[in-house]
Formats: C-alpha cells, sequence, structure tokens
C-alpha cells in the first residue's frame, strides 16, 4: 500500500483547502485517516472514514470545519477544510488501517504517506 498525499498550501486565515490522498495496493478494505503534526509536537488525529464512507470521525477541533471523504472508485481520500485558523498549521499525513475501525490512535494505521504543508496565516 502506498499513500500520496497532496493539496497543501499557504493561504490566509478564513480561507478553504482541500487535500487529496491518491492510494495504490489493497487500500480497498482499509479505514482512511488524515493526521497533522506540527513543529515541536506530536503528530495527532485530525479524521478518518470507514470503508464503505458512512463511518466518520473528527478531532473536536475541526468538527464542523473539516470534512473527510474518499472515493473508492478513484483510490482517493479527501480532506476539505474550510475557515481555516492559524492552529491548523502543520505537516498533514494520510494513513490507513483498521484494525481497530474509525480509530483516532496512530498505533492502528498501519501505512502512511509523506505530508503535505498546510501554512495559515493570520
Amino acid at each position: 500500500v502506498q499513500l500520496q498525499a497532496s493539496g497543501g498550501g499557504s493561504v490566509q486565515a478564513g480561507d478553504s483547502l482541500r487535500l487529496s490522498c491518491v492510494m495504490s495496493g489493497r487500500t480497498f478494505n482499509l479505514v482512511m485517516g488524515w493526521f497533522l503534526q506540527a513543529p515541536g509536537k506530536e503528530r495527532e488525529f485530525v479524521a478518518a472514514i470507514n470503508v464503505n464512507g458512512y463511518s466518520t470521525r473528527y478531532a473536536d477541533a475541526v468538527k464542523g470545519r473539516f470534512t473527510i471523504s474518499r472515493d473508492n472508485a478513484k483510490n482517493t481520500v479527501s480532506l476539505q477544510m474550510n475557515r481555516l485558523k492559524p492552529e491548523d498549521t502543520a505537516v498533514y499525513y494520510c494513513a490507513a488501517g483498521g484494525r481497530n475501525g474509525v480509530s483516532v490512535l496512530r498505533a492502528d494505521y498501519d501505512y502512511w504517506g509523506h505530508g503535505t504543508q498546510v501554512t495559515v496565516s493570520s
């Protein structure tokens, strides 16, 4: 399984960005997630979606602003980020796993892509 994230950039507070992650390999039965890592901090959970897209989970900090979705036919998972804040600045990683369903734990994700930088200025 390989994951390739894209879509990051530098924006102003209140703007939107859409991150995409293209998956290759046997990903059809995997939960997909997004994590972020700010400078000097641990990598933390942002959002996750189950195999059929019917179950999602979000970190409290992004609820109502971010939306995760997936298109299994195109092997992609996306993260629509609206009303961005400076504190959203981080490197964002997509991940695949699913040993424990729609999990917030890094340990439950076996595959990781390279990150994409999101910078939000005030």
